[in-house]
């Protein structure tokens, strides 16, 4: 035992993973970054990336990587011929194709961070021991159950007494962001609650919901399972502060019906009383 902290490395793997999603056509729907593993639920958008134009492609792919001279010379339009040309959309075809393969972008992640622990060492070789497992997710009982899981991680392994103190999970940055009044945080999929025609690709429950639910389940004792939640805190929405629970509520709304009126219980009394109104959609007084 050296004493030494790895911890920083956990902050590492968050962050590359909130970058790539923004980058690639995967969505992460959860993700629970532990000591020594970790855990991602994701939603791979082949229709985004085939909806791509040329330029978009373009500038996803040189966010992580060189572009070849020819790519440069097809920015500038200075290519001279039509093998040229053919090369290009070669190239941008099999970037497009890359954008939404789980295997390549399971690899960029997972290289960069072998490549910061093997200099932070002062080493070389393998750091991960093989290659990712994978599950296909067919429905959403299926979905729900694996980003419960995922998000649950840190209770179960004793090391976080709840969600809202599970470090390097998505649930975690979801309350965070909810503190800050950022219902969806930068990287992570969306919760839109029952799917509409009018409403974009999302995780097709409710937050409010969803996190109730987490709290239930990590309450649930398992044999096979160190952590849970203690049967004698209070349930998680009282748990959270004022400023998690205010915005918790208005996405719960927007999620229930469209209405002309949204904001805290605060500011609807101040635009009933500036706007002289006798009454306004969310507000009950």
């Amino acid at each position: 035992m050296t004493g030494r902290s790895y911890e920083h490395r956990r902050d590492w793997l968050e962050k590359r993973i909130l970058k790539l999603a923004t980058i690639y056509c995967i969505d992460i729907c959860s993700y629970a970054v532990m000591s020594n593993h970790y855990h991602l639920v994701v939603h791979i958008s082949r229709p985004k990336a085939k909806s791509l134009t040329t330029e978009e492609i373009i500038e996803r792919w040189q966010q992580e990587h060189q572009l070849p001279p020819l790519i440069q010379r097809f920015i500038k339009r200075q290519l001279t011929s039509k093998a040229e040309v053919k090369r290009c959309e070669q190239i941008i075809q099999q970037w497009r194709e890359r954008l939404y393969s789980l295997s390549w972008m399971m690899k960029e992640l997972n290289f960069d961070i072998a490549l910061q622990a093997n200099r932070e060492d002062g080493c070389t070789g393998h750091f991960w021991e093989g290659r990712f497992k994978s599950y296909a997710l067919l429905d959403e009982a299926a979905l729900l159950a694996a980003m419960t899981y995922t998000d649950l991680n840190p209770v179960r392994a004793k090391i976080a007494d709840s969600p809202e103190t599970s470090e390097y999970t998505s649930l975690k940055k979801r309350l965070d962001a909810l503190e800050k009044n950022q219902p969806t945080p930068y990287g992570l999929y969306p919760f839109i609650g029952d799917e509409h025609l009018e409403q974009p690709d999302g995780i097709p429950f409710r937050l409010m919901n969803y996190i109730e639910w987490v709290d239930f389940a990590g309450r649930q004792i398992r044999d096979d399972k160190r952590g849970y939640i203690d049967e004698h805190q209070p349930t998680i929405l009282s748990r959270l502060s004022l400023n998690q629970t205010e915005p918790l509520k208005l996405v719960t709304n927007l999620e229930r019906k469209r209405k002309r009126w949204i904001g805290s219980t605060e500011h609807l009394i101040q635009a009933k009383q500036h706007l002289n109104k006798s009454r306004i959609d969310g507000l009950k007084i």
